[in-house]
């Protein structure tokens, strides 16, 4: 199991200096925040590229119906080129009270689907290079002959993980076309769960990844949650279950910490690490 930190808030120059202690203190990831307005989470893990040398840096999550699939193509591309290639990319429908109707995003479920799946089929054939063209529903892309970047540092492509509601199959195969899964549990009314899924039912999805997914390629489950960095013990006993069920990434979200100081400490205590 790997182990992510992410970084509740803050400007880019405070993401650097959390990165590099995270660094430090033997944790996997660094992760930041893409708000629809806000602090640039690009610029923020750039600044933290060049505070570190290992970790790896990533968003939790970009939202990618509100993207434009070629800029955030050449953000990525560019920074896991300046990184060394250590780029992670999580991708869903994005939470729609965090600013959507205010800047006149598009909130309907079903059309941020649609620019989700169509984003990423032409975010991926551009970090494959030239040439590359599309013509979808919400998207026309003709191929580009000039100052074409160079592809991502690492291959076949920058791992994405994906948002996938259990036990929705659209959803969920999304998902299996990619690198990762960040599981969310939606009940039969449509509506997405609070709390992560239990481990009965990450069971479950690891089953159906096992007859889903086609690909040979890694592929990660990833769990959000938060342990206690004072008690080592009681971490294990919260995130063993997870280790034993199959997730592969354990991502540390301190969403409600209130200040810098809360935020430090529980990087420096450092992550809670166990045995697969």
């Amino acid at each position: 199991m790997k182990y992510g930190f992410v970084f509740p808030g803050g400007d880019a120059r405070t993401a650097a200096d959390c990165a590099y202690e995270a660094e430090q203190a033997g944790w996997d990831g660094f992760f930041v925040w893409e708000p629809v307005w806000g602090v640039d989470a690009w610029v923020s893990l750039t600044a933290a590229a060049m505070r570190t040398e290992r970790i790896r840096l990533g968003t939790m999550i970009t939202p990618v119906s509100r993207m434009r699939p070629w800029k955030l193509a050449s953000e990525t591309a560019t920074l896991d080129n300046l990184s060394g290639g250590r780029v992670i990319l999580s991708v869903g429908l994005g939470a729609i009270d965090t600013g959507f109707e205010q800047f006149g995003e598009v909130t309907d479920r079903k059309i941020r689907a649609e620019l989700l799946d169509e984003g990423l089929e032409i975010l991926t054939g551009l970090w494959r290079g030239q040439p590359f063209a599309y013509s979808g529903k919400h998207y026309h892309v003709r191929e580009a002959k000039f100052n074409v970047p160079p592809p991502p540092m690492q291959q076949p492509r920058i791992p994405i993980w994906v948002v996938g509601a259990w036990p929705r199959p659209k959803s969920m195969l999304r998902a299996l076309k990619y690198d990762g899964l960040l599981p969310a549990i939606m009940d039969a009314d449509g509506k997405v769960r609070m709390g992560p899924p239990s481990v009965d039912e990450l069971r479950q999805i690891q089953a159906y990844i096992a007859v889903n997914r086609t690909p040979s390629t890694p592929f990660d489950i990833v769990q959000e949650g938060q342990t206690p960095g004072d008690d080592h013990r009681r971490a294990l006993d919260i995130i063993q279950a997870w280790a034993d069920a199959g997730v592969t990434w354990w991502i540390e979200a301190s969403w409600t910490a209130t200040n810098l100081d809360q935020v430090l400490t529980r990087i420096r205590q450092g992550p809670p690490t166990v045995s697969q």
